[in-house]
């Protein structure tokens, strides 16, 4: 690639990390175009209510042709806490529209403003409140770790309490010490930094490299609702929750997203393998997870994986050959350190190593189910 391109490539990458709407949930300039923008007048037909994406089906008259477009929101969560309900927009509604364009030239738009013609009134825009509950919350009551009768640390709710870890410190995973710009969805501002996020081989740089060229396009997560793997789950959005069984010496693992899958991490000492009347010895997207307590740090080797989802949300590649070290140490009641050793001799050129912290917020984990049926 000449210099001239590899600017002009540079500066258009810029803008699109720039223009990405702070709070979807991943890089929607994969889909719709910055420098295309236009503004819809129409009649609703549907509001497809459900996720990764709420949609509003409009038609358009123009001319003597009458065109239904797809209208893209953010997810039903985010605006269910900013007061919208499925019952927002009804058939006939008459709405005014604008965003960006679809780049595959299909009748979809992203839905920056959606205005009902008559009152004026915006709607199914994500409030202010909506937006914070998500990030970090500062100067919260400071309250001591909880433990369990036999003094091991409470990685999960209280005895009639409830809350999970949310509001990840850092959205994008690289080697801890590594300083470069990135959105929150893992796009890189210069793809120059590619080779310094983490210590890739040459084949999984280039596959790391196109996945940003794409704009992210192809995350499995997204494009077909798998689930986020080992890793990622503490960086996505709508939280983690550890249920501890103590008869059994296991915790489950729950996610907010993800349609609520779940996976075990056993801590009875068993061979790490799999198991005959379960996973047997098949990859999985969490791993054979086996767990034991370093003083007041919960300590998780995980093997096994398979290699067909995304560790990250910004595309690092990993194969079957992934080990992971995983520590979670709660410092605090409000406060949980990850700390994570990544092994992958098929992807990278040593061992590495990425730490942040989560949030503790002290309520339901929310009910989040993906439906890859989008229009």
């Amino acid at each position: 690639m000449s210099r001239i391109v590899s600017r002009l490539f540079a500066g258009s990458l810029v803008a699109l990390v720039t223009a990405v709407p702070l709070l979807a949930h991943h890089n929607i300039t994969a889909k719709f175009d910055p420098a295309k923008t236009r503004t819809l007048n129409g009649v609703v037909t549907r509001l497809d209510w459900a996720n990764p994406h709420v949609h509003i089906l409009m038609d358009v008259v123009e001319a003597s042709t009458v065109t239904n477009w797809a209208v893209e929101l953010e997810s039903t969560i985010d605006l269910e806490r900013s007061g919208w309900t499925f019952q927002t927009l009804k058939p006939g509604d008459a709405v005014t529209v604008q965003g960006m364009l679809a780049r595959d030239g299909s009748p979809q738009i992203w839905g920056d403003s959606v205005v009902l013609t008559a009152s004026r009134k915006r709607v199914l825009n994500v409030s202010d409140a909506a937006k914070a509950f998500l990030r970090p919350v500062a100067n919260l009551p400071a309250r001591p770790t909880p433990r369990w009768p036999d003094g091991t640390v409470s990685l999960g709710p209280a005895p009639g309490e409830k809350g999970y870890w949310a509001r990840p410190s850092a959205t994008t995973l690289m080697e801890a010490g590594v300083r470069v710009e990135a959105n929150e969805h893992g796009l890189l501002k210069n793809i120059a930094d590619a080779g310094k996020v983490a210590p890739l081989q040459p084949w999984a740089k280039a596959l790391f490299e196109e996945r940003q060229r794409n704009f992210l396009k192809d995350d499995p997560l997204f494009k077909y609702c798998m689930p986020p793997g080992a890793v990622r789950q503490f960086q996505q959005p709508y939280g983690v929750q550890f249920l501890e069984d103590k008869t059994f010496k296991r915790i489950f693992v729950v996610e907010g997203g993800g349609n609520h899958i779940w996976h075990f991490i056993y801590n009875d000492g068993r061979p790490q393998v799999g198991e005959l009347g379960g996973n047997d010895d098949n990859p999985l997207y969490y791993g054979n997870a086996r767990g034991t307590w370093e003083g007041d740090t919960y300590v998780v080797d995980s093997k096994t994986f398979i290699d067909n989802f995304w560790f990250s949300n910004s595309g690092l590649p990993h194969t079957d050959l992934l080990h992971l070290i995983e520590r979670f140490t709660r410092t605090d009641y409000n406060t949980l350190k990850y700390e994570v050793t990544i092994d992958d001799p098929g992807a990278y050129t040593r061992s590495w190593n990425a730490t942040w912290n989560l949030q503790w917020v002290p309520e339901d984990l929310p009910t989040y189910y993906c439906q890859d049926n989008r229009p």
